[in-house]
C-alpha cells in the first residue's frame, strides 16, 4: 500500500473536507462531504460519545446515505454544528426528499475541549457558525494539525489536532482517514517515538522509528480532567459498499486507533469511527477485497493519528506543548 497524491482523505475521488476555527475560544470544526450524497456507517468504541443522527447509519435504518459528516469540538454545544451544515446544504437544494421538502442528513461526533485555556464565555452557541464556515470552506486540499475539530485537543501530554492520512490497495481502491485526536491517553510512548511508528510511510510524521524500550507500567493520561476526552474519525473509500459494510470498515478502523493510541477506548473517550463509501469501483473479490479494505483503514487511521499530533502547532496558554 502507497500514499495516494496528497496524503489526504480527498485522496478519495469525489470528497471534500473544510475546516473552520476559532482561536479565541480554541475550538473548531470539520466537514467531510461530496457532491452527491455517499453511503455511511458508524461503529462506537468509547464509553462517553457524543453524536447527532447516529442511529440512522445502522444498517437497517430506511435513509442509508448521508449529505456531509461534521466533527466538532466543544463537547455538547459542538453538537449544534451540524445544524449550521444543514442549514447551509438545505439552502443548495441537497437532502433527503420529502415531498417538495428536503432534508439534508448530517451525522456529527463531538470531543471535548472546554478546558484547553480558550474562552469559553461566548454570549452565543458558536458551533452553528462554525459548521456553516466549515462546510463554505471544503475542498480537496486542507490543513491538518492546529485546525478545524483538533484545533483546542489535547493528550496526555502534548497537543493532539486533526490528522489524515491514505493509502492505495493492489486492487486500484483507495482507502483514506480523517481524524480529531483529542484522547485520554498519549500518541508518543516516550515523548519521541510515535506508537503508531511501525506503519509510518517514509517520514510522515518524523521518521523517528519505534521505540526501543515499550513500558510495561501504566502509561500517562488525563484522569485529572477525566471527561475531557474523545477521538473522532472518519475513514472512506472509493469501492462500492453498503452500509452494513461500512459498518464493518468502520469496526476494523478501530484497531488503527489502539494501534496510535495508549490507553484507547476508555470509559473516559467517546472513541468512534464513522466509515463511508463514495461507490467509485466495484468489489472485484467480496471477501479478500473487504478484508483489506479493513486493513488498509486501520493502518491509515493509525498513521493519521500521529500526523495530527505531529503537525500541531503552539497557542497562547496552551496547557500542554505541542509535539515540535
Amino acid at each position: 500500500m502507497t500514499p495516494g497524491p496528497k496524503n489526504l482523505i480527498t485522496d478519495i475521488p469525489g470528497l471534500r473536507v473544510g475546516n473552520a476555527s476559532d482561536a479565541a475560544i480554541k475550538t473548531g470544526v470539520t466537514v467531510l462531504t461530496a457532491d452527491a450524497p455517499f453511503t455511511a456507517g458508524l461503529h462506537v468504541m468509547g464509553g462517553a460519545p457524543g453524536t447527532r443522527e447516529s442511529d440512522l447509519l445502522a444498517p437497517d435504518k430506511t435513509v442509508q446515505q448521508v449529505d456531509a459528516l461534521v466533527l466538532s469540538g466543544g463537547s455538547a454545544f459542538g453538537l449544534d454544528a451540524a445544524s449550521g451544515v444543514a442549514d447551509a446544504l438545505r439552502a443548495a437544494g441537497r437532502g433527503f426528499a420529502v415531498g417538495e421538502q428536503r432534508v439534508p442528513i448530517v451525522p456529527g461526533a463531538i470531543l471535548f475541549d472546554l478546558l484547553n485555556g480558550g474562552d469559553k464565555n461566548w454570549p452565543e452557541n458558536p458551533y452553528k457558525r462554525l459548521g456553516a464556515e466549515a462546510l463554505s470552506n471544503a475542498a480537496t486540499d486542507f490543513r491538518i494539525g492546529t485546525t478545524g475539530a483538533g484545533t483546542g485537543a489535547m493528550l496526555a501530554t502534548r497537543k493532539g489536532g486533526l490528522g489524515s492520512a491514505s493509502a492505495t490497495l493492489p486492487s486500484g481502491h483507495t482507502v483514506g482517514a480523517l481524524v480529531a485526536v483529542n484522547a485520554l491517553g498519549d500518541a508518543t510512548v516516550d515523548g519521541t517515538h510515535f506508537w503508531a511508528a511501525p506503519f509510518e510511510v517514509g517520514e510522515e510524521f518524523g521518521g523517528h522509528g519505534p521505540a526501543k524500550t515499550i513500558p510495561t507500567g501504566l502509561p500517562p493520561t488525563k484522569l485529572a480532567s477525566h471527561n475531557a476526552n474523545t477521538t473522532i474519525a472518519i475513514v472512506a473509500t472509493d469501492a462500492t459498499l453498503d452500509q452494513s459494510q461500512c459498518t464493518r470498515l468502520a469496526t476494523a478502523a478501530h484497531d488503527g486507533m489502539a494501534r496510535a493510541l495508549v490507553p484507547s477506548h476508555t470509559p473516559m473517550d467517546g472513541d468512534l469511527v464513522f466509515a463511508v463509501s463514495t461507490a467509485g469501483k466495484p468489489l472485484t473479490d467480496p471477501v479478500a477485497d473487504t478484508l483489506w479494505l479493513g486493513h488498509a483503514a486501520a493502518t491509515c487511521l493509525a498513521r493519521a493519528i500521529a500526523r495530527a499530533v505531529y503537525h500541531a502547532t503552539a497557542a497562547p496558554n496552551d496547557p500542554v506543548p505541542p509535539y515540535r
